[in-house]
C-alpha cells in the first residue's frame, strides 16, 4: 500500500525524532486571545497613553517583543494555521458547514501537528476557546482537553463571557457559569501545578485560547470602572471616501455621526444571533474593548507567577499573541478581516529569560504560521511535514541584528481552505458574515506592504508603513513607486508559489 506523501514524511520525521530528542525538552506556554489589537498593550508605542497593561508589559521587559506581528485575518483559520503550520489555501480539508460556526475537517488529509509532540515525549493540553472542526483532537493531538467547542455547539456559541458549554477530554459538554477569562486561568493554573491534569516528569506544551477580547467585549464586572474619562480620537478615514481604496473599502459603513459630533457604531446582528449594541460613541465602544484586556492582562500575571513558584519558569518558552487585530473606526472598519494593520496587526511577545534576550523589539514582520516551526525547534524535533514559515530563533536570540530575507506573506480566502482555494471565484467576493471583504494577499517586506485585492481591475495598493503607519496613502497610484510595486507584486508571487499556493498564477488583472 502506498502512503500519503504527509503519512510518509510525518514516520520518517517521527523515527528521526526518536533519535534526536534532546536531554531537556522545554515546556511552552501559548497564550492565544482573541480579536486583539497591539494597540490595547501598554508597551506598544501605537497604544493610548491611558492605557495600562503592567503583567504583559512585564512579559515584554523579560523576552522579545514583535513590532508587526499578524497571526491570521480571523478566529478560525488563523487557528488552522496555528495547527498545521501552513497558510489557509494549504489546510487541506478544513470547510465550514451547518449553521456557523459549524466546521469540520478529515484528520487524516489535515493532521494538526501536537500529534507528533505527544508522540515525542511531550503531554499536550489545550484549555478555552475552540473554533476548528467539531473535532477537537482530543486523544488524538491531546493528552489534556477543558474546551468551548464552538462549532459543535453552535446555540452557544456567542457565549463567549459566560454560560459555555465545556467539553473536558473529548466528554458530554455541561454548562460552566462564571467570568470565562478567569475560568481559563483557574484551569492552566490548575494544570500548571500539576493539581489536574498534566503528567510529572513530562515536558509540555499548553495552548491556553481565551475568548476574551472577542465581542461582545464584556469586561468583567470588576473592572466596569476602568478607564474612565479617556479620550480616543476619531480616525481620520472612518467616514468615506477614503481616497486611494479599493471599492470594498469606500462602502464600509460602520459609523455614523452622532448629535455631538462623535461617531457611533451601527447595530448589526452577528450570525450566531446575538446583537451588538449599537449607537455607542467610540470612546465607549473603545473604552469597553480596553476594559475587557485587563483580566488577560491579570491572567499573564497570574500563571507567570505560577511558573516561578513551582520552578518551571527558567525551562518555559512564554508566547503571548492572538489570532488577529480589530478596527475601531480606521478605514471605516469595526472588525478584523481587511489587510490594514488597524484590523489583523496583534501583539507578539516571547519571553525564556534563561535563553532569550531580555527587553528588546524586532522589527522584522512576522507571522502565525512562524511559529509552529520555531516550537518545533524549540524542542529539537524536526518538521513532520513542509510548512510554511519560518523558525524565529535567529530573531528571537538577536532581534535587533539578525539577517532575516523572509518578506510575511498573509491572505485571505474568505471561508474556503486547502484545494478549495485553487480557484478564485468570479469577482473573488467574500461576503460570508456580511463583510463585504473580497480574497486578498499581501506582503509585507519590513517598512513597505504590498496589497492585491484579487478582483479583476481592481487597484493595487501600496504602503510606507514608516511614513504613513495608517496607511492613509496608496503609493501604488504614484508613478514614483511603480517600480516597487512591480517588484514586491513578483515577490509576492515567488511567496506564494513557494507556499504551494493552487491560484498562484491566476490572478486577476490589477488596474
Amino acid at each position: 500500500m502506498k502512503l500519503p506523501l504527509v503519512s510518509l514524511l510525518s514516520c520518517l520525521a517521527l523515527i528521526h525524532a526518536a533519535l534526536a530528542v534532546p536531554r531537556e525538552q522545554p515546556n511552552i506556554l501559548f497564550i492565544y486571545t482573541d480579536d486583539h489589537s497591539h494597540r490595547t498593550i501598554s508597551c506598544y508605542p501605537e497604544a493610548f497613553d491611558w492605557v495600562k497593561t503592567p503583567s504583559i508589559d512585564a512579559l515584554a521587559k523579560n523576552g522579545v517583543r514583535f513590532r508587526y506581528a499578524y497571526t491570521g485575518t480571523w478566529c478560525m483559520p488563523s487557528r488552522a494555521t496555528l495547527l498545521t503550520g501552513h497558510h489557509q489555501y494549504g489546510v487541506e480539508s478544513m470547510r465550514m458547514e451547518g449553521p456557523y460556526p459549524g466546521s469540520n475537517y478529515d484528520p487524516e488529509k489535515c493532521p494538526f501537528w501536537p500529534k507528533v509532540f505527544r508522540m515525542n515525549g511531550y503531554q499536550t493540553a489545550h484549555i478555552g476557546k475552540w473554533h476548528t472542526g467539531t473535532d477537537t483532537g482530543s486523544g488524538r493531538d491531546w493528552d489534556y482537553q477543558i474546551v468551548w467547542n464552538r462549532p459543535r455547539h453552535t446555540k452557544n456559541a456567542g457565549n463567549y463571557y459566560k454560560d459555555q458549554l465545556i467539553e473536558t477530554n473529548g466528554g458530554e459538554a455541561k454548562l460552566v457559569t462564571g467570568y470565562t477569562t478567569d475560568n481559563y486561568t483557574d484551569w492552566a493554573e490548575e494544570y500548571l501545578r500539576g493539581e489536574r491534569g498534566r503528567e510529572e516528569g513530562k515536558p509540555w506544551y499548553l495552548w491556553l485560547c481565551y475568548g476574551a477580547v472577542h465581542g461582545p467585549f464584556t469586561p468583567a464586572d470588576r473592572h466596569l470602572d476602568a478607564y474612565e474619562g479617556i479620550d480616543v480620537p476619531t480616525p481620520a478615514d472612518i467616514y468615506p471616501p477614503r481616497e486611494g481604496k479599493p471599492a470594498y473599502v469606500q462602502k464600509q459603513e460602520r459609523w455614523m455621526e452622532g448629535a455631538d459630533g462623535q461617531p457611533r457604531t451601527k447595530s448589526k446582528k452577528r450570525a450566531t444571533g446575538e446583537k451588538t449594541a449599537g449607537g455607542k460613541t467610540l470612546t465607549d465602544a473603545v473604552r469597553q474593548y480596553h476594559q475587557g484586556v485587563l483580566a488577560l492582562d491579570e491572567a499573564v500575571g497570574r500563571l507567570v507567577a505560577v511558573l516561578k513558584e513551582t520552578g518551571q519558569y527558567e525551562n518555559t518558552l512564554i508566547v503571548f499573541t492572538a489570532d488577529q487585530g480589530f478596527a475601531w473606526g480606521q478605514h471605516g472598519f469595526q472588525s478584523k478581516l481587511a489587510p490594514y494593520d488597524a484590523t489583523i496587526r496583534c501583539p507578539m511577545i516571547v519571553s525564556m529569560p534563561s535563553r532569550l534576550p531580555s527587553g528588546k523589539v524586532c522589527d522584522k514582520p512576522v507571522g502565525g504560521h512562524d511559529l509552529v516551526p520555531t516550537f518545533f525547534a524549540f524542542a529539537g524535533l524536526p518538521l513532520p511535514w513542509k510548512m510554511h514559515g519560518h523558525d524565529l530563533t535567529p530573531l528571537l536570540e538577536d532581534p535587533e541584528g539578525a539577517s532575516w530575507d523572509h518578506p510575511l506573506l498573509m491572505t485571505l480566502t474568505g471561508a474556503s481552505y486547502g484545494s478549495d482555494t485553487d480557484e478564485i471565484p468570479t469577482g473573488g467576493t467574500l461576503l460570508m458574515r456580511g463583510s463585504g471583504v473580497p480574497w486578498w494577499v499581501s506582503l509585507h517586506d519590513g517598512r513597505y506592504k504590498y496589497i492585491r485585492t484579487l478582483v479583476a481591475g481592481e487597484i493595487e495598493e501600496l504602503y510606507d508603513l514608516e511614513s504613513d503607519p495608517e496607511e492613509l496613502t496608496n503609493l501604488a497610484l504614484n508613478p514614483e513607486y511603480r517600480a516597487r510595486a512591480k517588484s514586491m507584486r513578483k515577490a509576492m508571487v515567488a511567496e506564494l508559489r513557494r507556499t504551494d499556493c493552487g491560484f498562484a498564477d491566476s490572478l486577476p488583472p490589477a488596474h
